[in-house]
């Protein structure tokens, strides 16, 4: 957009430095939440620390300061964990709401630039076009078919014309540009815009939970109802044996914190909100956490032509008159074809934005030898509209002569032309040909009309057809690639775009796309009814002349098929369908803002091989996040039933730990699930599975059959281990100890296992994670500590172990484990990357 045009020059940086001091900056400041206080008392709300608190009084009562105090020193160090991966949680949605703020274009200094939309100052000249989200209330002071969206203010959904004449000429921070141009001169920024006066509510809105995060939650509360259950169960049981409330209770609490699963909530939270940094990282921009979870089961993409297939760097290629009957290259034109690419420059919007209305204006500029632009004013504007669609200009200079060009689809234009048989027959012969070799082809119209009462439609002015103008947009040169690296992925792509047929299919043929052969019309489409829709999306992969309803049906019936769809998109039109998809996609340079504001994540760059990165990340993440919660659901049953058996059953040690082990324990196993398996790098057999179906629950039963088995495979090391200390006559701190150390080997050689559940751990070995042989090497020297350190030992209640008991209690502990890997080895056999 050229600020010259309108000989306006905006603020000097002077101005807008003044401006800035005295009003400030564009943001809605409102009442916020304070994180870090609202983590806090999240976190005094915890169970965990709950029964930490009471298990420490209990200590303090019957006089044993010392466990009172380690258990306090728990309670500071769990807190510092679940603050640490709040914060890291927190900070990384912050970077991404930051990141994703829009920016706005202004005129200063006479030059049109691009600042951030909280740049803008009071007294700036904004320029606003169609697709545009308002960032500040403002004044008209030009504009060309301009018409908003306020509904967000006034709750009415059609768009209202206005220019600067109109009795109300300002227009209003959150509304939209529903079609047109403007040049707007800021009134009112921030808390003082007529939204911010009404919004303070807008930062309060609650997000709703997603699928996963309530199937989660719900999982936790079960464990924490059965926790306690089995809570009254214990102290009963330990009551009725000592006749001691204190020590009774003690020991039940230690069963209550062995059963809550507290890591998993915050392992879920930290997963998704660091993986949507890492996406930022990549160019993705996720507006929701929710679409992390969703990104790694897409089964379809639809995705649009231009800019995203192509480069969208239109040149004009080729033009076509019926006066010269030939198809010729603009540089060789004749006079009829010169006069073809200045009516086709008159159809375009006079400020071009558009690459075809950009390359037609060029075209003209070097084709005419008096530039006329200059002299003519618009004095009527029809936007593109209608089915196929088209749109019409209306110029006048002083001397009253007048310019009446459409342009639009080339059937729009013959539809509204008095075009003889012969002619029609011309026109298609030289449309398939162009058509055929990848080219875009556009329609060209010229009217007449005296007077100023122009009709509804531009449909029902009497035109004169003046030829074709034809556009290459050159496939982007890894499109090949990025459309294989879906294939494998075992996801569906589909072409949804307003081209016509024959220019689709070359472009697909040209770029190896599957299924080239077969297109369907968006009149054609609408013909179906829904059940032969259903049917007929599955086998088709072009999509053409495509329209607003027309992609919102593809949509919905890609859906009533169970696909999870992706859809790319960058217009006010693709709106509705990026809305309904489940992964709704904006471009985030040619995206107009409705696009942006309607999809779930933003390609930065409009380069759909990060939609690839996106898919593999949201795979990783996902299959991460499971890891994670499979090994806390093998290390926890262990604990519970090493606690809750001996117990049970009547041993002669039944209370071998105290809170003092489970706590350690856990301190283990949280950093374990949030830190190591969150930076765990992706497998490479990741994107040659199958995406998984959506509704397929996150808990999988041969999943969580898996886990529980190893979970009791451990449980039965800790036993025998328990049974045979018994059997060789060892005391009850060394029996605690050989437990204890089976507990720890295992759960180290369990992280070494799920880190794959199909490559053997020789392979995983080789992962690069900086945090696998910290977090075991900082395990090890702990553990090393409690069993060779006298004041520790003492503390702990264990016992210092000869060296046969030392490798005993590690040989089962690594057996309990490692009996797994034969388990992967035969699914290798069986070429199952599932």
């Amino acid at each position: 957009m050229a600020a010259s045009n309108f000989d306006i020059k905006g603020l000097t940086d002077a101005e807008v430095q003044i401006a800035r001091e005295k009003f400030g900056r564009n943001t809605l400041k409102f009442k916020k939440e304070n994180g870090a206080l609202e983590a806090l008392k999240s976190l005094a709300k915890e169970p965990m620390i709950a029964i930490l608190l009471v298990a420490s009084l209990i200590y303090f009562i019957s006089g044993e300061t010392g466990d009172g105090l380690f258990l306090l020193s728990a309670i500071i160090i769990v807190s510092v964990i679940s603050l640490y991966q709040d914060s890291r949680s927190r900070n990384a949605l912050q970077k991404l709401k930051d990141f994703s703020q829009p920016n706005c274009s202004v005129i200063r200094n006479g030059e049109a630039i691009e600042i951030k939309t909280e740049d803008l100052v009071i007294g700036d000249s904004l320029l606003v076009e169609e697709g545009t989200s308002i960032p500040a209330d403002g004044i008209i002071i030009h504009s060309n078919d301009f018409s908003v969206n306020e509904s967000i203010l006034t709750g009415e959904s059609f768009a209202v014309f206005k220019d600067k004449y109109h009795e109300d000429s300002s227009i209003y921070k959150g509304t939209t540009v529903a079609s047109g141009l403007a040049i707007v001169t800021i009134t009112h920024i921030g808390n003082q815009t007529k939204l911010g006066k009404i919004g303070e509510s807008l930062e309060s809105i609650q997000v709703e939970k997603t699928p996963l995060e309530l199937e989660i939650n719900s999982f936790v509360k079960k464990m924490v109802i059965a926790g306690a259950v089995v809570f009254l169960i214990v102290w009963a049981i330990n009551y009725y044996n000592s006749q001691n409330l204190l020590d009774s209770l003690l020991k039940a609490l230690t069963l209550a914190m062995s059963i809550l699963p507290e890591e998993i909530p915050m392992a879920l939270t930290a997963f998704m909100a660091i993986g949507s940094l890492r996406l930022m990282k990549l160019g993705v921009i996720v507006k929701q956490m929710k679409t992390v979870e969703t990104l790694g089961s897409a089964t379809v993409i639809c995705t649009d032509k231009t800019g995203t297939i192509t480069e969208n760097k239109m040149s004009l290629a080729k033009i076509f008159t019926l006066e010269s009957n030939r198809i010729s290259n603009p540089e060789e034109a004749d006079a009829s074809e010169k006069e073809l690419l200045k009516i086709a420059m008159w159809a375009s919007e006079p400020i071009p934005f558009d690459p075809m209305e950009i390359a037609l204006h060029d075209s003209y500029a070097k084709s005419t030898q008096k530039d006329e632009r200059p002299d003519f004013k618009m004095i009527h504007e029809y936007p593109l509209g209608g089915k196929p669609p088209m749109m019409t200009h209306l110029f006048e200079n002083s001397q009253g002569q007048r310019i009446i060009a459409a342009k639009g689809a080339p059937e729009a234009l013959m539809n509204v032309c008095n075009l003889s048989p012969d002619e029609i027959a011309k026109i298609n012969a030289a449309i398939k040909e162009i058509t055929s070799e990848g080219y875009r082809v556009l329609g060209v119209g010229e009217s007449v009309f005296e007077g100023n009462n122009f009709p509804k439609k531009q449909q029902e002015f009497s035109f004169k057809f003046k030829g074709i103008v034809a556009f290459y947009d050159p496939p982007k040169a890894n499109i090949s690639e990025v459309l294989e690296h879906f294939y494998q992925a075992g996801i569906l792509v589909k072409i949804v775009t307003g081209d016509n047929a024959e220019t689709t299919r070359a472009i697909a043929k040209q770029i190896d796309f599957r299924g080239y052969e077969h297109s369907l019309s968006g009149d054609e489409l609408m013909l179906l009814s829904d059940a032969e829709l259903e049917q007929k999306v599955m086998q088709t992969n072009i999509f053409t002349r495509m329209f607003p309803e027309a992609k919102l049906r593809i949509i919905n019936a890609l859906k009533a098929n169970n696909q999870i769809v992706a859809m790319t998109g960058d217009g006010v039109n693709d709106g509705p369908a990026l809305k309904a998809a489940h992964i709704g996609i904006a471009m985030g340079k040619k995206g107009t803002e409705i696009a942006k504001q309607a999809a779930s994540l933003i390609l930065l760059e409009d380069d759909l091989s990060k939609m690839v990165d996106a898919v593999a990340m949201g795979r990783r993440i996902y299959t991460n996040l499971k890891k994670a919660i499979q090994y806390i659901i093998s290390i926890h049953i262990p604990i519970i039933l090493t606690v809750f058996i001996p117990l049970a059953l009547g041993w002669v040690y039944p209370n071998i730990f105290t809170p003092v082990h489970i706590i350690f324990l856990e301190l283990i196993m949280g950093p374990t699930c949030s830190i190591i398996f969150e930076n765990e790098p992706i497998e490479k057999n990741t994107m040659l599975r199958k995406p998984r179906a959506v509704a397929t629950s996150f808990f999988n039963r041969a999943e969580l059959t898996t886990s529980i088995i190893q979970g009791l495979a451990i449980t039965a090391g800790t036993l025998f281990i328990y049974q045979y200390a018994l059997r060789q006559g060892l005391a009850e701190t060394t029996i605690r100890t050989m437990v204890f150390l089976v507990l720890i080997v295992a759960n180290i050689f369990l992280t070494l296992v799920n880190r794959s559940f199909y490559y053997s751990i020789i392979t995983t070995l080789k992962y690069k994670n900086a945090l696998v042989p910290l977090m075991i090497a900082i395990t090890i020297a702990i553990t090393a500590m409690l069993l060779f350190v006298p004041p520790l030992t003492d503390f702990f209640k264990f016992a210092p172990l000869s060296t046969n008991e030392i490798l005993t209690a590690v040989a089962v502990g690594f057996i309990s484990v490692i009996w797994f890997e034969f388990v992967k080895l035969a699914k290798r056999l069986r070429g199952n990357v599932t």
